[in-house]
């Protein structure tokens, strides 16, 4: 069981913390939402939860809770810039389908 960053994402990670001046890493997790039925939550993580699941990936602190993490579970998390569009890319291996605008998926 692990979540995974590109060194790309790891090194945008970072320096938003450094930005920031605060953090301890970067919660990942699931939300019901969407017409595929789940939608992806990023959030900068300033303290560690108690059931947090924690990945270290390119020395960036993944932290997930454990209900998401059978959704996630074997994702790489990438950060792209394509064109005048940046952000981050899911790679999941565990979605069997999508909507046409990317915002949710299914298991």
């Amino acid at each position: 069981m692990a979540i995974t960053l590109t060194e790309n994402a790891a090194k945008h990670v970072e320096n938003f913390i450094a930005k920031r001046g605060k953090g301890v890493g970067l919660r990942i997790g699931v939300r019901t939402s969407g017409c595929s039925g789940m939608a992806y939550k990023l959030e900068f993580a300033d303290e560690l939860a108690s059931d947090d699941l924690q990945f270290v990936s390119h020395g960036v602190t993944v932290l997930v809770d454990p209900k998401s993490l059978s959704y996630i579970d074997g994702m790489e998390l990438d950060y792209t810039r394509e064109g005048l569009n940046e952000g981050f890319k899911f790679n999941n291996p565990n979605v069997k389908n999508q909507c046409g605008c990317g915002e949710s998926f299914g298991v």
